[in-house]
């Protein structure tokens, strides 16, 4: 099992810059996809961001060239670097695990984005 704890978010105006970071209660390095999701009020829960072990990653087409992910296996933290920020980001952001084919999820962080 993992436990996953997000913070940052908050408010932000268009335009700006914000970044999330996801802590995890044990070592993510065996952890092969960690990941970055949002829910927007009436609106399914999407992905944002993954990162594999290996570095790679995956964005939403939505944010691409505006969202950077990246993960620190000494740190056990997974980050995500949100710019250009725009009034259609606003959502709950959930940061999640794939151990061993079982989905863990955060609690989720708000961000806000005012025009």
């Amino acid at each position: 099992q993992v436990q996953l704890v997000e913070s940052g978010g908050g408010l932000v105006q268009a335009g700006e810059s914000t970044r999330l970071s996801c802590a995890a209660s044990r070592s993510i390095f065996s952890i092969n996809v960690m990941g970055w999701y949002r829910q927007a009020p009436g609106k399914q829960r999407e992905l944002v961001a993954s990162i594999r072990s290996g570095g790679s990653t995956n964005y939403a087409d939505s944010v691409k060239g505006r969202f950077t992910i990246s993960r620190d296996n000494t740190k056990n933290a997974v980050d995500l670097q949100m710019n250009s920020l725009k009034p259609e980001d606003t959502a709950d952001y959930y940061c999640n695990a794939n151990l061993f084919g079982m989905n863990y999820w955060g609690k989720g962080t708000l961000v806000t984005v005012s025009s």
